[in-house]
């Protein structure tokens, strides 16, 4: 019979001993006055006394034994542990807290030892706190309570814990996130064409999110299953890499046989391909190549004018500057040259560029024929090179690398007032001058080259450039430019110079797909 029912019995025997003495005393005992019958009544009392006293013992034994025990309505860190003993109550928590929390993650389930994250549960300190519960209250009124067979209140002690998140880190990371991560497959080139096949997404586990779902796991009782979240990462762009050997493949089956120098940078975060090829074998570009500059020149004329006269530019030098940019029109480049100075232009606009580092930059004279040159046989790095050959213009020359570095500084300029040509020009140059800049190249219109490669609409600041040699054919054709995209932003500079013929027919196509090429690269979803 359980322990509450043998006390309510005892307790009816007491009581009823004590009330049916009490009855038969006063019913009795005022009749019946002689000395038997009062012997009789003092024995009947003295036997039901003795029953009393017995049953009162067995109690006190029973709620002894009971008290030695967890009360009902006891729960230690979730568990129930009513009737149990210490040790009982000891061994229940540690089979709860110790086994395994089951993880979900995609397709993967993962069983996690507790003691391999470092959790552990403090049971001392929690049966601790349960003793102190048990015996804590006065021992007779916990008695008297149990006599009348009154059920304790609840009583709920909570977790005591302790985990070492950064073993639980390095857990996920290493058994979890190392094995089941998925990376982005990055989108690879078509081989012999200007786009990509497209890559796949990733899957990354959410680590922070995981720290707090498998922790709540560890601490309850019940709940030891969760699924852990991840976050899916786009398809990865190619790498810059990549792209590079798409280019020069591009070149390669190109029908161009003559020799190129290309430049790019990423304006994002600075990334360059810079290359030169010369009848389909790459060579170095240490020092980078002197190409005649022939019109590309006019961003440096135009840069210049603004450096030393300032942007409020008044109608009429409005009007030459955009005969410059936008027509090409050799007499308005010399009458911003007069403007720079009269009689020196083409120095000052040497000298401002070699301010910005560009030391194989440089104009000797003016576009007017018999115009003299102020710098015959100026020597840079780009032009003394004995490997390579492009017979430069002696007047107005430049690299691939130096062109398209001062199109990433006027654009660093224009977006965000830094870059080298604020640096050097502190007091002259400003964001308004630099977009300035930017606005008249992109007045240039000529739907072919760098422009030929990009969809229609897309914003292409540039200048291009080609010109007939002293023998009546042109050898040398080049562009440069800003590409304005939803993907990303980027500088081209090409240049390519042939000993025989710059045939448009060849050049153009190749100018177009190694622009598409690289439009693409940064346009996957929309090449």
């Amino acid at each position: 019979m359980p322990a509450y029912r043998q006390s309510y019995s005892s307790t009816g025997v007491i009581f009823g001993v004590l009330y049916f003495l009490c009855d038969f005393h006063h019913n009795f005992g005022g009749r019946v006055r002689n000395r038997n019958t009062n012997t009789i009544l003092r024995g009947v009392s003295i036997l039901f006394l003795t029953v009393a006293l017995v049953l009162t013992i067995l109690s006190l034994i029973n709620y002894s034994r009971q008290r030695n025990n967890y009360p009902a309505g006891m729960t230690i860190a979730g568990i129930t542990v009513g009737g149990l003993s210490p040790a009982q109550a000891s061994q229940r928590l540690l089979e709860v807290y110790t086994s395994p929390i089951e993880a979900q993650y995609g397709d993967a389930v993962i069983h996690i030892d507790p003691g391999t994250v470092g959790f552990e549960i403090d049971v001392e300190t929690m049966l601790a706190a349960a003793d102190l519960s048990r015996t804590g209250g006065p021992f007779w009124g916990g008695f008297w309570d149990f006599i009348w067979n009154r059920t304790p209140s609840e009583t709920q002690i909570p977790l005591s814990s302790r985990i070492s998140e950064e073993r639980l880190r390095e857990y996920l990371q290493n058994e979890i996130a190392l094995r089941y991560d998925q990376p982005p497959a990055p989108a690879q080139p078509v081989p012999g064409g200007t786009s990509f096949l497209p890559g796949a997404p990733g899957q990354t586990l959410d680590l922070d999110r995981a720290v707090l779902l498998i922790t709540d796991a560890l601490r309850s009782p019940t709940n030891r299953s969760i699924a852990l979240s991840f976050t899916r990462s786009s398809a990865a762009r190619p790498t810059i890499e990549n792209l590079e050997i798409l280019l020069k493949q591009i070149v390669t089956v190109s029908d161009f046989d003559g020799l190129i120098g290309f430049y790019m940078r990423d304006l994002q975060n600075g990334q360059e391909i810079h290359f030169a090829m010369n009848n389909k074998q790459e060579i170095s570009t240490e020092p980078d190549i002197a190409f005649t500059a022939s019109s590309t020149i006019k961003v440096p004329i135009v840069a210049s004018y603004l450096i030393n006269r300032g942007s409020n530019l008044d109608a009429a030098t409005t009007d030459v500057i955009s005969r410059v940019l936008a027509k090409s029109d050799n007499s308005a480049t010399d009458q911003v040259l007069e403007r720079i100075d009269k009689n020196n232009g083409p120095v000052i606009v040497t000298q401002n560029m070699e301010q910005l580092g560009l030391n194989s930059t440089f104009l000797g004279g003016m576009f007017f024929l018999g115009a003299p040159n102020l710098l015959p046989g100026r020597q840079t790095p780009g032009n003394t090179r004995t490997d390579v050959f492009v017979d430069p213009d002696p007047y107005s020359q430049t690299t691939p690398a130096e062109m398209g570095s001062l199109l990433a500084d006027i654009y660093q300029c224009a977006q965000s007032g830094g870059g080298a040509l604020v640096a050097a020009f502190p007091d002259k140059v400003n964001p308004a001058t630099c977009q300035l800049l930017i606005d008249f190249m992109a007045q240039d219109k000529l739907g072919s080259l760098i422009q030929g490669g990009v969809p229609d609409g897309t914003l292409v600041p540039h200048k291009h450039g080609y010109v007939l040699s002293r023998d009546g054919i042109m050898h040398d054709t080049s562009d440069v430019g800003i590409v304005y995209s939803s993907g990303g932003n980027f500088v081209l500079a090409i240049y390519t110079y042939h000993p025989v013929q710059n045939i448009w027919d060849n050049t153009n196509p190749l100018f177009v797909n190694l622009t598409q090429a690289v439009y693409n690269y940064f346009n996957i979803t929309t090449q």
